[in-house]
């Protein structure tokens, strides 16, 4: 997918040339229609948002895409661990972990419980999960 095909679908979505928080939800919430994926919507969003003013311009999607999807170990690893460092202080606590945690089993499916169906579909559909998840590759 070209920078330009990608520039017209976030224009598409964003007229402003911005994305809300509010707006990334909804965005996020047709990936995961059978789930809530507000909480985990927001942590993403606080990555994506690099300058931290509460909207995400069209450079700092791209430059979001483009790490999770091909950017170096190193550059993939930073990105999840500021997704993890909720209160960007430089380290993840057990409190953090378990919210990320939590917003993940709150997306997928809002039962509680995850099935082996609904753990693949909802990790599929969400690059930031996949991402997390080819980090042990050739790991074990």
């Amino acid at each position: 997918m070209t920078e330009e095909f990608r520039y017209k679908g976030f224009i598409k979505d964003c007229p402003s040339g911005q994305l809300d928080a509010v707006g990334f939800q909804k965005i996020y919430k047709q990936f995961f229609p059978f789930g809530d994926p507000t909480k985990f919507a927001s942590f993403v969003f606080n990555v994506f948002d690099e300058n931290k003013d509460g909207r995400i311009e069209f450079s700092e999607f791209i430059q979001a895409l483009s790490v999770t999807s091909r950017g170096t170990l190193d550059e993939k690893l930073r990105w999840a661990f500021k997704l993890y460092d909720l209160d960007n202080d430089g380290y993840i606590t057990r409190d953090e972990m378990l919210n990320i945690v939590d917003a993940i089993y709150q997306m997928v499916n809002a039962d509680g419980k995850l099935t082996l169906q609904e753990f693949q579909e909802g990790s599929k559909a969400d690059p930031s999960i996949v991402q997390a998840l080819s980090l042990y590759d050739g790991l074990v």
